[in-house]
């Protein structure tokens, strides 16, 4: 190809091979701009999800409280039956020892007196 033609080529592609490197010039702009605002968006989104999980445990503090409340209430009120129960139960056994107390000083006293070599009729 001879010289001219060479040149006469260089010169149809330079204003193409030009507007070429604008627009990879402007590319690389678009994606350098492009690249900060999606910093800038994970920026604020892990902001943002910071500031959910701290919202969610200050919550989940009275969520839990909400939660255990009935189950506490229903756990005091068994543990108020059973000692009423108990207290009943305590107060029959109460109430048994004592009608049965002076039987049983009789006999604990008719044993003392038989040990001791003094005879007594067993109550």
């Amino acid at each position: 190809m001879p010289a001219d033609r060479t040149a006469e080529r260089a010169a149809e592609l330079e204003p193409a091979l030009a507007r070429l490197a604008d627009v990879q010039q402007e590319a690389a702009q678009i994606r350098a701009t492009a690249e900060q605002e999606a910093e800038a968006l994970r920026q604020n989104a892990a902001r943002e999800a910071a500031r959910l999980v701290e919202a969610a445990r200050e919550r989940a503090r009275e969520v839990r409280r909400q939660a255990a409340e009935p189950l506490l209430r229903e756990a005091q009120q068994q543990a108020a039956a059973l000692r009423a129960a108990g207290d009943r139960t305590a107060s029959v056994i109460r109430e048994h020892a004592v009608s049965r107390m002076p039987r049983l000083v009789d006999l604990a006293v008719a044993d003392a007196l038989r040990l001791a070599g003094g005879e007594r009729e067993e109550p």
